[in-house]
């Protein structure tokens, strides 16, 4: 009997994927989540997506029937990549790797940290069929598609933007679509400054962690987070920001005085 897995994330594709496979009995042996982890205790997603994964959307799966299999690499973000250091054949030798380079399609971390654990589990399963979170409206991606994986959005005719109404409907949209328009790890420098300016306001520890590996001077891009700017210098945009958002609201309750 053939197997159906879906690699789920937690977005709105995959999880509207898995939704569809629920509302019309689609066959699915399980969704497979592949869980980053910052370093050994704090996960790579924020606490808010990190809850909804665990406590919202996996028993809303498990009581339609859907299994959910969790996977985890042995390594994490800060031991194993930002702590890295450059062999003999590099130019870096003797650096640490630091944080991700900025603008890459593919981030450098995204192999060995999420997709490599769900290759070992698929590996177990060489005969599966998989179901792949990819749009009606993705037609370039569509047409990549591989022999044994299907698009239930395609199938189904649901678009990206279907897709986060699907999950809206059923009460399975992540919370990070309230202030982004995509998740990933926090400590990622290809973030806008809507998702960084969110963790420096809402979770201040976690911002604290990233100022902390800033500091460190043996790196391949010392000081530096993104192109062109390090944390230390959006950190201090972010203050003047709240600075002058204070000044405003004094100036606001002054005039409301007078």
């Amino acid at each position: 009997m053939a197997e159906y897995f879906l690699s789920w994330s937690g977005g709105v594709d995959s999880t509207a994927t898995g939704i569809l496979a629920v509302l019309h009995k689609e066959p699915l042996t399980a969704m497979v989540y592949s869980r980053v982890m910052f370093d050994k205790d704090i996960p790579a997603d924020l606490p808010e997506h990190d809850n909804f994964i665990n406590k919202v959307a996996i028993p809303w799966f498990n009581q339609h029937g859907v299994a959910v299999e969790v996977v985890q690499s042995k390594k994490n973000f800060v031991d194993d990549f930002f702590y890295h250091k450059k062999g003999a054949r590099s130019k870096n030798c003797g650096k640490y790797s630091g944080f991700p380079m900025v603008g890459k399609r593919v981030c450098e971390i995204k192999t060995p940290l999420k997709v490599d654990p769900i290759r070992e589990f698929l590996r177990k399963h060489p005969k599966c069929i998989q179901y792949i979170g990819y749009a009606a409206d993705e037609e370039t991606r569509l047409s990549q598609l591989k022999e044994n994986e299907i698009s239930l959005l395609q199938k189904y005719d649901v678009t990206h933007k279907g897709a986060q109404k699907l999950c809206a409907e059923h009460g399975l949209l992540s919370p990070y679509y309230q202030y982004s328009k995509r998740g990933g790890c926090f400590f990622c420098p290809n973030a806008q400054d809507e998702q960084l300016r969110y963790i420096y306001r809402y979770h201040p520890d976690l911002w604290r962690k990233m100022l902390e590996l800033q500091k460190e001077p043996n790196i391949v891009r010392p000081g530096k987070f993104k192109i062109d700017e390090g944390l230390y210098e959006i950190n201090a945009r972010f203050e003047l920001e709240g600075e002058q958002l204070n000044l405003f609201e004094e100036m606001e309750m002054l005039e409301g005085l007078e």
